[in-house]
């Protein structure tokens, strides 16, 4: 199968990158030539426009910051619409509305080709390493037909339903990390300025009910004062949004999701939308006059898991 990736940024360019090393066809687009180039240079070829890649390759992957970059290279001039043909497959990556990326899909199908939504969770150092987390919203046949590349890129692969599915359940567990960023940074504030060792205090957290994914990892790049997440505060804005309009449609009167956004609206505003997420905790430091740091930590984060072939998740059901 031939595949084509259009954006190579912090995460794209990881899960691009796990393709190519694993032996795929690749034609690559970025804005940036320096990262097409590093692509072109490991065997990749590199496209002249979206809508020509897409005449050249069987599946199209865009991963790219915002709906709106995703709509421009879609339905811009050489965009892809202009060169879906029956049997092409359309695969967004990117992290978006469910509207959004349906509106888009209706007009794939239309065309005679097949769209799948297909957010990945889990870090840009797990799709360093092609064991990332990927959802996937499409009909099942092409879930099945693109079941290969997605266990490639990643470790778990859930089928979410139909196209759409994947892009909200995606934008939820973003607001699940979220939330658990700022109160891992209210957590280490307090027991700080309670006089709690913070080494001592993040191996607490680690071994009890209140650990997660997020402390295992984000905690340890906080404590180190790098904040290197590769995730930044517009991203999360971004995302907080997008879930709070699912809620808002829903008619579900939420209370910490507006609170939420809010802090990190607050956030984007004092340190810029390009600073790293885990920077929120930056209020506190300096509302406390105190830093969050800790010896011991690592300034970056890696995947030490080994990468292997990835699997359906399959979801329990009576």
């Amino acid at each position: 199968m031939k595949i084509g990736f259009i954006g190579l940024g912090n995460v794209g360019g990881k899960l691009a990158g796990t393709l190519l090393r694993n032996g795929y066809d690749l034609t690559v687009r970025d804005l940036n030539q320096n990262l097409e180039q590093t692509f072109s240079d490991q065997g990749a070829h590199i496209g002249a426009n979206p809508g020509e890649i897409m005449r050249q390759v069987d599946l199209l992957i865009t991963c790219l910051p915002s709906p709106s970059a995703s709509a421009a290279v879609m339905e811009g001039d050489d965009g892809v619409l202009q060169s879906i043909t029956p049997g092409k497959i359309w695969a967004e990556m990117s992290t978006t509305g469910a509207l959004e990326v349906s509106r888009l899909g209706e007009k794939v199908a239309e065309a005679g080709g097949k769209p799948i939504d297909c957010p990945v969770s889990g870090g840009c150092h797990r799709a360093a390493s092609g064991n990332i987390s990927i959802f996937a919203g499409t009909e099942r046949p092409t879930f099945e037909k693109v079941l290969p590349v997605l266990t490639t890129m990643g470790r778990r692969v859930l089928h979410t339903g139909p196209l759409g599915s994947a892009s909200t359940l995606k934008v939820m567990t973003n607001y699940l990390a979220s939330v658990n960023l700022a109160s891992l940074g209210e957590a280490l504030m307090t027991m700080r300025r309670a006089g709690i060792d913070l080494n001592t205090t993040f191996e607490a957290i680690r071994i009890s009910s209140g650990n997660s994914f997020v402390h295992e990892t984000e905690s340890q790049v906080i404590l180190n004062g790098s904040r290197d997440v590769n995730f930044t505060m517009d991203l999360v804005v971004k995302d907080l949004s997008l879930f709070q309009d699912i809620a808002n449609r829903a008619e579900v009167p939420l209370e910490i999701s507006p609170l939420l956004l809010k802090i990190f609206k607050d956030g984007q505003s004092r340190y810029g939308g390009s600073e790293w997420s885990t920077n929120i905790v930056r209020r506190l430091e300096d509302a406390c006059t105190e830093q969050l740091l800790a010896p011991g930590f690592p300034a970056d984060l890696v995947d030490d898991e080994p990468e292997v072939v990835g699997q359906e998740v399959v979801a329990k059901r009576p």
